[in-house]
Formats: structure tokens, C-alpha cells, sequence
């Protein structure tokens, strides 16, 4: 049996569970609503699970059974976001916690059951995959607030979904739109049953965790870089990561598993 280590704080949880950890979203009965003080901590434990080289796989999850997250935590709005310079302290802690999570340079995975909304969506498009349970519901309701939403979040969500479907999400700001719609938008990778959300992330995450850890991390960066224009990447980045694979013990390994025909054992080096 793998060990669990827990570290906890009021809002956000952090569990070691083999080579997955996991960060947890704890304000159940706020359907997980982000408060300012959970992006405060989320770099740390983000720095935590990225320094672990026994941590292969990260999982994002929302606690109890309502919610993944149901947008930001409006009743701080009139303490902490009262005006455009509260917005701006506002967005710099929130950026910061987002930043640590598309800077992590392991497999990043959502698991949503019942309301991903708002900020919900918003943290999902920030992970690599998206496994959602049949009862998931998506929305952005910004236009019921008022607010402005970042165009970098809009960039982010339009270059997964497209502009008609980021377009239809924000001018209906409905927050009724099934697993099924997100599926066909391509929002999420893929739809299983509630009873069986957590099994199958976990199996798929194992099974991410399993392959050879400097191949994941290259095949991540590349795809991250090939979505910036041509005279943006950081093609030598990426020329020495493949470099690095190709130079690892791992790859050794992978190619003598494979001529012995048995599952490999990698190392991350």
C-alpha cells in the first residue's frame, strides 16, 4: 500500500497518494467557491508536488458531492474586490496561484463532478485533461454579474473550445451546460459515470504515471510552446529535453523492457 501524506489548510487540501497527489478544493458548502486565501497557498503546494520526483501526476478536485468549483467566492467580492484597485491585488494573487499550476511541468488533470463554473472552468482549462462525471455542469455567468473576464483567460478557453462555443458560453452566461455539451465543445476529454469519477481518474493518472517522466515533461513543454506563434517558441528548450530523454537511464531501460517484453521501470533520469 503507497503512503499518504496530507498537509491541510482551511480551504485547500494537499495529499501524497504514491505518485499522484492531489489538491482539493475545501469549501464544500460553498459548492468549493475559490477564496483569495486558496490561491495564497496553492503555489506552495504546487512547488511541493513539483519538487517530488515520487509525484508523476497531479489531480485537481473539488470536495463533497455538489461541486468541482462553482467560480470565485462572491462573498468577498465587497471586501476584497470593491473597486478596480482591490480587483488588481485581487488578480495579481489569483494569477499567481493559476501561474503555478500552468507551470507545472507534470501531468496536470481535472476531476469534475456536478458545478464547474466561472473560475471553475477557468482552473479546468488550466490543467492538461479534463475527466468530468455525467452529472457535471459548466457555465461562465460573468454577464449576470457585470464583471469584465481577462481576455487571457478568454484566450486560453477559446484556443481549446473555439470562438463560437466561447461566444455561446459568455452570451448565454447559462450554467446548465451538460457533460455531454462540454464533451462535444471539447471542454473535456472524457465523460464517465459519478459512481465511477474518482476509480477511473485514478487508473488514468496511474497509468500516465507509469511512462517515463522526461518523455511526459517534452511531450507537455512541446505542446505548450507549438501553440505560441512560430517566432515566440523556445525551440532550444525543447531540443534539450528531447536531448535529455534520449541521454536517460530511462530510455535504456525503455528499450531493453521492451525487447524483454515486460513492463518498464523508470526513474524520471
Amino acid at each position: 500500500m503507497s503512503e499518504t501524506v496530507t498537509s491541510q489548510a482551511e480551504t485547500l487540501l494537499m495529499e501524497k497518494d504514491g505518485p499522484i497527489g492531489w489538491i482539493t478544493f475545501n469549501q464544500p458548502h460553498k459548492r468549493n467557491a475559490v477564496s483569495q486565501e486558496m490561491w495564497q497557498r496553492m503555489p506552495e503546494y504546487v512547488r511541493d508536488l513539483s519538487a517530488d520526483s515520487a509525484i508523476r501526476v497531479v489531480i485537481l478536485r473539488g470536495a463533497g458531492d455538489a461541486a468541482f468549483v462553482a467560480g470565485a467566492d462572491i462573498s468577498q467580492f465587497k471586501d476584497r474586490r470593491r473597486n478596480a484597485a482591490d480587483e488588481e491585488e485581487y488578480r495579481r494573487i489569483s494569477a499567481a496561484g493559476s501561474e503555478s499550476l500552468a507551470t507545472l511541468g507534470k501531468p496536470l488533470l481535472a476531476m469534475i463532478h456536478g458545478f464547474c463554473i466561472g473560475g471553475g472552468v477557468s482552473i479546468a482549462i488550466t490543467c492538461d485533461l479534463r475527466i468530468a462525471a455525467d452529472d457535471a455542469r459548466f457555465g461562465i455567468p460573468a454577464a449576470r454579474l457585470g464583471l469584465g473576464y481577462h481576455y487571457r483567460g478568454m484566450e486560453k478557453l477559446m484556443g481549446l473550445i473555439g470562438p463560437a462555443y466561447t461566444k455561446e458560453l459568455f452570451f448565454t452566461a447559462r450554467t446548465d451546460f451538460s457533460a455531454q455539451d462540454a464533451l462535444r465543445m471539447g471542454l473535456v476529454n472524457q465523460v464517465v459515470p459519478k459512481a465511477d469519477l474518482e476509480r477511473f481518474t485514478r487508473d488514468y493518472a496511474t497509468m500516465m504515471a507509469r511512462n517515463a517522466p522526461l518523455t511526459l515533461r517534452s511531450a507537455k513543454a512541446s505542446v505548450e510552446q507549438l501553440l505560441r506563434p512560430a517566432a515566440d517558441r523556445d525551440l532550444a528548450m525543447l531540443d534539450r529535453l528531447i536531448t535529455d530523454c534520449f541521454n536517460s537511464q530511462d530510455y535504456q531501460e525503455g528499450v531493453k523492457a521492451f525487447s524483454e517484453k515486460r513492463r518498464p521501470q523508470f526513474q524520471g533520469r
